[in-house]
């Protein structure tokens, strides 16, 4: 089986999904990009999360073409390719439409960086792009044109994507978004939440990223 560990991998990814409450039925999907060929493995279209198996996902070239795939891969495979392609530092991508984070999609408002969370894992407001239509690479060059330094973004009157150096990252950045999200949205209801200066933030992103974990 052509990059086994990597299918594993993605797998994995895609079966945390429900169990983060991150996705329904079957909408949403994980991939991850192989560094060394440049082939992408993501889940297949329409199968149960909890019905995944490695054998499952689909490996597709840099170009879209099938190199291993018993199944259909899913219909974002177009939106994952294109990102690859135009962000090389990006080799895992989670796309859902996870309520809180879709609630603030739904109004075409990005989530302002009122709390440290979010100034220590997005380094900054999270965008929302412009609505564009699914199924081709429209989706794919809005989040290129407007995710900036940010591991994810929201895509108007849609859902999200994250994105990480690797399939992990893009997961942690995916439970993030949606928490930070719920507590803006709660806020939100309460009353105006307060904006984090523009220099605190990026001096509590650049703390996180130097400081944090056992690196």
């Amino acid at each position: 089986m052509i990059l086994a560990g990597l299918r594993e991998t993605v797998c994995d990814a895609n079966r945390e999904l429900p169990r983060q409450g991150l996705v329904t039925m079957t909408n949403g999907n994980a991939s991850a990009r192989d560094p060394e060929t440049g082939c992408i493995v993501i889940k297949p279209s329409g199968v149960p999360f909890e019905a995944l198996k490695p054998r499952d996902m689909c490996v597709l070239a840099p170009d879209g073409d099938p190199v291993d795939a018993l199944l259909k891969p899913s219909v974002d495979a177009a939106t994952h390719l294109y990102v690859y392609r135009h962000l090389p530092g990006v080799n895992g991508i989670i796309h859902t439409h996870s309520n809180y984070a879709a609630s603030f999609a739904a109004l075409g408002a990005p989530i302002p960086a009122v709390l440290t969370a979010i100034c220590d894992e997005f380094g900054g407001p999270i965008p929302c792009a412009p609505y564009c239509q699914v199924g081709e690479e429209e989706i794919g060059r809005a989040i290129v044109e407007h995710i900036g330094g940010c591991p994810a973004i929201l895509l108007a009157n849609h859902g999200a994507f994250t994105v990480g150096p690797d399939v992990s990252s893009a997961l942690k950045a995916a439970v993030m978004l949606e928490d930070v999200a719920k507590t803006v949205h709660l806020a939100l209801l309460r009353g105006t939440p307060i904006p984090i200066p523009p220099d605190e933030v990026e001096r509590a992103h650049r703390r996180y990223v130097d400081k944090y974990g056992q690196g």
